[in-house]
């Protein structure tokens, strides 16, 4: 199914890709007949732990890892990443291609953000939580769950999203509030239930809204309805999409369904491509 004309793309370019899956990434958005991309680099500073065995093994981040399993981000080369984003607009003048960051756990690394702000223009900023503290180190929700009661893994994450929003900070969309559900182990959890987590997730949501904020429906899994629902009745006045795509083949992935539920929800697309959606009261 086609995406609506005036649908707002965000993909992400990770910092283990390659400057040409920037340009795909645009060829591919061309194909599709997308109006924009947006290309929101991670940026991130924590410390943690990744897997050095079993089933959540990536090959991209073992290979940065020290013995222990702690892995310490490479830094950002912002002058490169900016004259990537130039080079694809030079190439593909048809298209849209905004500047941007996923500032990982901006609420712990201030200073170090304001640091590579300062080295140009970024057009979107996301804010975005990975990380929880366990066992004296920090590490994804999938690294936590095989030792903790799940829903407490997911009640701790919404709290420090609820933290991280009310730190203040410069981003402007919360990237996937959701982010624990990709890894929910239901095969002893039983299937993911939003209902029961219902007043951490309005919680988060309702500071988010109050602090002016866009919520980002990201695809990567597709955003359970009664969330959006939620972020409507909590205040929201804003959401973008976010394909999450760190390939070129899943630019705008889940877009026309994501788009067809904002719109069930009380959204409606803003007055250009790249314009973020806004609701309808």
């Amino acid at each position: 199914m086609p995406l609506p004309p005036d649908s707002h793309v965000h993909s992400e370019w990770s910092w283990d890709t390659a400057v040409g899956d920037m340009e795909q990434t645009c060829l591919r958005a061309v194909e599709l007949g997308l109006p924009a991309v947006a290309f929101t680099e991670h940026l991130d500073h924590t410390v943690w732990r990744v897997a050095l065995e079993g089933p959540y093994v990536m090959d991209n981040l073992t290979a940065l890892a020290d013995a222990d399993g702690l892995l310490t981000p490479p830094a950002f080369d912002a002058a490169g990443y900016l004259a990537a984003i130039e080079r694809c607009r030079e190439e593909f003048p048809q298209l849209r291609v905004l500047s941007g960051l996923e500032l990982g756990e901006p609420h712990r690394h201030a200073d170090q953000i304001a640091r590579v702000l300062a080295a140009g223009r970024f057009d979107r900023l996301l804010g975005s939580l990975h990380t929880l503290p366990d066992q004296g180190v920090l590490a994804e929700p999938w690294g936590i769950f095989p030792h903790r009661d799940p829903h407490d893994v997911v009640r701790d994450y919404l709290a420090e999203v609820a933290a991280m929003v009310s730190a203040g900070g410069t981003f402007s969309v919360l990237a996937h509030i959701d982010y624990p559900v990709r890894f929910w182990p239901a095969e002893h959890a039983g299937p993911f239930d939003p209902a029961a987590f219902e007043d951490e997730f309005r919680h988060a949501l309702r500071l988010t809204a109050q602090s002016g904020r866009a919520l980002e429906v990201n695809t990567r899994l597709p955003l359970h309805a009664t969330v959006l629902t939620w972020w409507h009745e909590e205040g929201g006045d804003a959401i973008t999409f976010g394909s999450d795509a760190h390939l070129p083949a899943l630019v705008g992935h889940g877009f026309a369904e994501a788009a067809q539920l904002a719109e069930a929800h009380g959204f409606k697309p803003g007055e250009s491509p790249h314009s973020l959606w806004g609701r309808v009261d």
